[in-house]
């Protein structure tokens, strides 16, 4: 069995366009988006038309889950203005039904695996979609965000970079971001954006064996500037200078 599994896509059609296209021709069984595909870029209403079509499901992501409320969750501090202004442009892009799409994202998404194994998708970790699991956090702090999985294979998203690290009998993987990688640590401010799009596909067979392939596919990067220079949203030249970083 063959898992697809993107992450973090943050309104960027053509970066998502990139990665159908590398999986395109290839026998997938299943894919799955681990959330934050909305908000915070230039194509929003076109990110939903293109998960809409692929008809994986998604989990919601803290990015989603503010683009609806408002509300913050996080311990990333009170949102900026900028944000603010680009949550209420990127409301204005969807329609009243690509709302309650995003509405219908789920907190976790579950598969059965060959070998008698489970994949457990979530954003951050199957308990908060806030948790933040970089290379550097410790063991047992990653134990005690994830909980008892037993053998399931674990993945999130969150921090957009893409690792994987043991669990007991198991393991967790970040895919990474599809639109917006991050090539230095995330306490780093501004992050520097790679000019590719990332994600990974499991594969898991039956006698348990699994793999795990990291994929980076470039794409037009100035077209994607382009579009955002183009779509109207606030302060565009701000987004589109991460990746000129």
């Amino acid at each position: 069995m063959r898992v697809a599994v993107i992450s973090d896509i943050h309104g960027n059609a053509l970066a998502l366009d990139a990665v159908l296209a590398d999986l395109s021709g290839e026998a997938i069984d299943q894919g799955v988006c681990l959330g934050d595909a909305v908000q915070g870029g230039a194509q929003p209403a076109e990110t939903v038309a293109r998960l809409r079509e692929l008809g994986w499901p998604v989990v919601i992501g803290n990015a989603d889950a503010w683009l609806l409320t408002g509300e913050e969750t996080g311990d990333e501090g009170t949102a900026t203005p900028w944000m603010l202004a680009v949550r209420e442009w990127s409301l204005g892009q969807l329609s009243e039904e690509d709302r309650r799409y995003i509405v219908g994202f789920r907190p976790t998404v579950e598969f059965a695996l060959p070998g008698g194994r489970g994949l457990l998708c979530a954003h951050g970790t199957p308990r908060s979609f806030d948790d933040i699991i970089v290379p550097e956090t410790p063991d047992a702090e990653v134990v005690e965000m994830i909980g008892p999985v037993g053998n399931a294979i674990v993945c999130g998203g969150h921090t957009h970079t893409q690792q994987l690290r043991h669990l007991g009998e198991s393991f967790f993987f970040n895919p990474g971001s599809v639109s917006l990688p991050f090539r230095r640590a995330l306490a780093e401010s501004p992050p520097r954006v790679g000019r590719w799009a990332e994600y990974a596909v499991l594969t898991a067979e039956e006698d348990g064996g699994v793999r795990i392939e990291f994929r980076r596919v470039a794409y037009d990067v100035e077209r994607s500037v382009a579009a955002i220079l183009g779509s109207g949203m606030p302060e565009a030249e701000r987004l589109a200078g991460r990746y000129r970083v």
